[in-house]
C-alpha cells in the first residue's frame, strides 16, 4: 500500500526528476493535513459500527425495495452482507483516507468488485447510494470530532462510487 508520499516519491523516481514546486506543495499539503486526517480516523473507528449502522437504515428508509420479498437485502443473511459490505468499505476508505492516496482500494477492493457484483445479482446503484449516505455520515462525524475542513473525506469514497459505477462508452 503507497500513501501520498511513497506515490509522489515513485512518480519522480520514474521519471528521474528532482521534487519540483508542484511536488513540495503536494508534500506540504499532506502532511498539513496529518492532524485532520488522523482525527477523522479516530472519529470513524469509535463510532464504526453506529456509523454502518445508520447507513443502513437510510439506504433502506430511501429504498425500501431492497428489503421486501424478491429485494436484494430481503433475507437477513443478505441485509447482514450488505452491511458487512458497507464495514469494509468503511475500512478501507479510512486507510485510504489517512494515507491520502486511494491506492488501497485499487488493490483491495475495487479489483473486479463490480464484475463480481453483477455476476451474483448485486445491484450497483444502491451499493453507490449506500456508499454515499457513509460519507455523508461520517463528514458530519467528523466535523462533530472538531476537524473544519472535511473536503479530504470526501476523495476515498468518491473514488469508490466512481469505479464502482457504470461508465458511459
Amino acid at each position: 500500500m503507497r500513501d501520498a508520499v511513497t506515490s509522489l516519491i515513485k512518480n519522480y523516481d520514474l521519471t528521474g526528476r528532482y521534487f519540483d514546486r508542484n511536488a513540495i506543495d503536494s508534500l506540504k499539503s499532506y502532511f498539513d493535513s496529518g492532524t485532520a486526517r488522523v482525527q477523522a480516523a479516530a472519529a470513524i473507528n469509535s463510532n464504526a459500527a453506529a456509523l454502518i449502522k445508520q447507513a443502513g437504515i437510510k439506504l433502506f428508509e430511501e429504498l425500501p425495495e431492497l428489503i421486501r420479498p424478491g429485494g436484494n437485502a430481503y433475507t437477513t443473511r443478505r441485509y447482514a452482507a450488505c452491511l458487512r459490505d458497507m464495514d469494509y468499505y468503511l475500512r478501507y476508505a479510512t486507510y485510504a483516507l489517512v494515507a491520502g492516496n486511494t491506492n488501497v482500494l485499487d488493490e483491495r477492493v475495487l479489483q473486479g468488485l463490480r464484475e463480481t457484483y453483477n455476476s451474483l445479482g448485486v445491484p450497483i446503484g444502491p451499493t453507490v447510494r449506500g456508499i454515499q449516505i457513509l460519507k455523508d455520515l461520517i463528514k458530519e462525524q467528523v466535523r462533530a470530532a472538531g476537524v473544519v475542513n472535511t473536503a479530504f473525506v470526501d476523495e476515498p469514497f468518491d473514488h469508490i462510487t466512481r469505479e464502482l459505477s457504470e461508465q458511459d462508452i
